[in-house]
């Protein structure tokens, strides 16, 4: 603990401006040590201990992990709970069908009994955070290879991580910070019973859709309210008619006060993966390969998904969340390579390098203990180069291009079955299979995987070399379709046992091996799934070189500029983050206000668009003004707000806090200026947007009529 303190008070070496208050994503436990003061100094009228406690309930205790990617917030003493209208996208649309489409109409229940369950959705609440480096770190010693550092280092997690869970429902990790020179226990809560209570229609909750997505200015009420229940005794369970809702620890205040310029704004939430202290190799990585794969494959699939998308009701709601998922990061992809070319971060990384090489061929002692960093991450991102291009266009022309590939998890696992010749095991699992049949062909239409399969694998053939082309392209496309991609899609469609629910299940009833093990898809996916382990074989070779690098650089630069104040990059662990609510100047002579209002929805309005298009009963509450207790005090509706919180993926249903610690808002996205904001934090830049809370509950109150659920919460003016 001596020695994580003693470099507690050392910096990010990065390659642009010194950090500043709002830049960081600050662990919980060092709040009162590093930032408490200067909190306190923007505002903030809580003690560190309001945030984070383990003696009593806490800020900390509202917050959770939602599902697997997202964060939420507990704003009720009977676990209402409040997330984005994007992270909850995935259950509205589990839940739609033609007839009830809560994606176009909304959802909203009336009652308990109306809150509907969601099969594999959990939240997860954080109980403690605790230094745990010197343990893990006892097992490794001088000399060492990386993979004897490694297995050294597993062996102490795994062990420490079974202490801290014995005799408790607990779940225990620990996890990595600082490249791997400093690693924390973290005990979490997990409850599975999980109940969707409403969201708006998706011309509210997305409004302005891939258009606007990442930029300013911002009028998306992008929200969606969730219930967590328990067991009877309160315990995580299961879902059962007989569980109650949650009885939390804490849960957020909800104020509808004005917001002003230079309000004290803080979020708490689970941000996934920041790159602050990646080299100049790495941002090179991602200009030329991460980046531009990912925005021309993905750019073919969705025009082909949203053609069909638009062409059909059915098609629309099986493929909107599939399209919104690949469709975020792709526009991502687009953002953050036209900022990290326009802000030449990889000019200011290799400044940076310069002058860690002047330092450190200053000291023999910091030469031999520093000294291969850089050349071990260089030959290592310069030498995957190939294989890391190949992984990508399997990953996305295969993986997630081509879903009637992933059917071969069935394939396989009927495979073994029949393999075994016992009768009972293949009865269970064909059983099993027929049982859950709806489910699997539910979001999945044909003819719409068919011409995106065609597109892929021509796109897969002519951008990736030879070497790296599964064996399907010779062995099946070449001599049995004389090259003609078109005509082996068609007839794997045709032929395939898996193409449709009713041929499948006729399979089911009396399943042959042969006919498995000649199956086009069993075939194609096996030939896809050779190659990539292939391709991850070859890749792997550099991880040891790479994690080493990435290591000794972490540590070269804490120890580099021991004068200023370092934040470990996030890892998808729960961090604080604290700023204020500012407005910002794009470009010259372009000032960005803080806020936006209900008169920019209607500015934006544009019938029968499916971006931009809006329900008549808001066009009608807008021009009668029936804003309820919920408008500013100027006059004017509020819809979105900016702050300078350092926030990023993984943070999308953050609680934005004032100073008193109650609601404001959710934090929902970031900013086109600012895409490169993952690898370098642009201080004059950088902004967080988010859902103003009074627009979320006009829309529930107001506008949807279930101000019941507003009752439930504690709403301060």
């Amino acid at each position: 603990m001596k020695k994580f303190f003693s470099i507690i008070a050392v910096i990010l070496f990065l390659s642009g401006p010194v950090a500043v208050a709002d830049e960081g994503m600050w662990l919980l436990p060092l709040i009162e040590r590093l930032n408490i003061g200067k909190m306190t100094e923007l505002g903030f009228k809580l003690s560190a201990e309001d945030i984070y406690s383990i003696n009593k309930a806490a800020l900390k205790d509202a917050v959770v992990i939602f599902g697997g990617g997202c964060t939420g917030e507990i704003v009720s003493s009977e676990g209402l709970l409040l997330t984005n209208h994007h992270c909850g996208y995935g259950q509205i649309q589990a839940h739609s069908t033609v007839e009830h489409d809560y994606l176009k109409d909304g959802y909203w229940a009336m009652t308990r009994d109306q809150e509907l369950p969601n099969p594999n959705l959990s939240v997860t609440f954080l109980i403690k955070i605790e230094d745990v480096t010197e343990q893990v770190l006892a097992g490794v010693k001088p000399g060492m290879t990386e993979a004897e550092r490694t297995s050294a280092i597993n062996e102490a997690r795994s062990a420490i991580e079974r202490k801290a869970s014995e005799g408790t429902n607990y779940r225990a990790t620990v996890a990595s910070f600082y490249s791997g020179n400093y690693f924390y226990l973290l005990l979490y809560e997990r409850y599975n019973d999980v109940r969707f209570v409403g969201a708006p229609p998706s011309s509210i909750g997305k409004f302005g859709f891939d258009t606007d997505n990442w930029e300013w200015p911002r009028h998306t009420g992008d929200f969606s309210v969730f219930r967590v229940y328990t067991g009877p005794d309160g315990k995580p369970a299961p879902y059962s008619k007989d569980n109650i809702p949650l009885k939390p620890k804490y849960w957020l205040k909800v104020s509808i006060r004005d917001l002003n310029q230079n309000d004290f704004a803080m979020i708490l939430g689970y941000p996934g993966r920041t790159q602050r202290y990646a080299t100049s190799f790495e941002v090179d990585e991602l200009l030329k390969i991460t980046h531009p794969n990912r925005i021309k494959i993905r750019g073919i699939k969705q025009e082909i998904w949203m053609a069909d998308m638009q062409a059909d009701p059915k098609v629309n709601i099986q493929y909107a969340s599939k399209y919104s998922g690949s469709s975020n990061y792709w526009k991502y992809s687009i953002g953050q390579k036209a900022g990290l070319e326009r802000l030449n971060v990889k000019a200011k990384k290799e400044q940076t390098e310069q002058q860690f090489n002047t330092w450190v061929n200053a000291d023999p002692q910091r030469k031999a203990k520093y000294g291969d960093a850089l050349n071990l991450i260089k030959t290592a991102v310069e030498g995957r180069a190939e294989y890391a291009n190949a992984q990508q266009y399997i990953s996305e022309c295969f993986n997630q291009g081509c879903e009637l590939l992933g059917f071969n998890a069935i394939a396989s696992v009927l495979m073994n079955a029949l393999k075994s010749d016992e009768k009972s095991q293949i009865n269970e699992i064909s059983s099993r299979l027929r049982n859950n049949m709806e489910s699997l062909y539910k979001d999945y239409n044909p003819p719409t995987d068919q011409k995106t399969m065609k597109a892929m694998l021509k796109l897969f053939r002519e951008d990736v070399p030879e070497k790296f082309h599964p064996d399907f392209y010779v062995n099946l496309v070449d001599k049995k379709y004389k090259g003609n991609i078109d005509r082996f899609v068609d007839d794997m469609f045709a032929k395939s046992i898996f193409a449709n629910e009713a041929r499948l299940r006729n399979f089911l009833e009396k399943p042959v091996l042969k006919t498995l093990e000649n199956d086009p898809v069993y075939l194609t996916a096996s030939s896809v799934s050779r190659m990539s382990a292939e391709v991850a074989k070859n890749l792997s070779q550099y991880d040891n070189d790479l994690t080493t690098g990435r290591r000794l650089w972490m540590a070269a630069l804490m120890e580099m500029t021991p004068e200023k104040t370092l934040y470990p990059d996030a890892n998808s662990t729960m961090r604080l983050t604290y700023g204020t609510i500012r407005d910002y100047e794009p470009k010259d002579g372009v000032i960005y206000k803080y806020y936006t209002t209900l008169q920019g929805v209607m500015e934006k309005y544009k019938p029968g668009d499916y971006e931009f298009d809006l329900p008549q009963r808001l066009i009608d509450l807008y021009n009668r003004k029936e804003f309820g207790r919920y408008a500013s005090s100027k006059g004017y509706m509020p819809v979105c707000f900016l702050t300078t919180n350092d926030i990023t993926g993984g943070n999308s249903g953050s609680p934005v806090l004032n100073d008193r610690g109650e609601l404001i808002g959710l934090a929902f996205d970031g900013n086109w200026e600012a895409m490169s904001g993952d690898i370098a934090y642009e201080t004059d830049l950088q902004r967080t947007i988010a859902v103003d809370i009074r627009y979320v509950l006009w829309v529930m109150d107001i506008y949807a009529g279930a101000g019941h659920l507003v009752r439930e919460m504690d709403v301060v003016q």
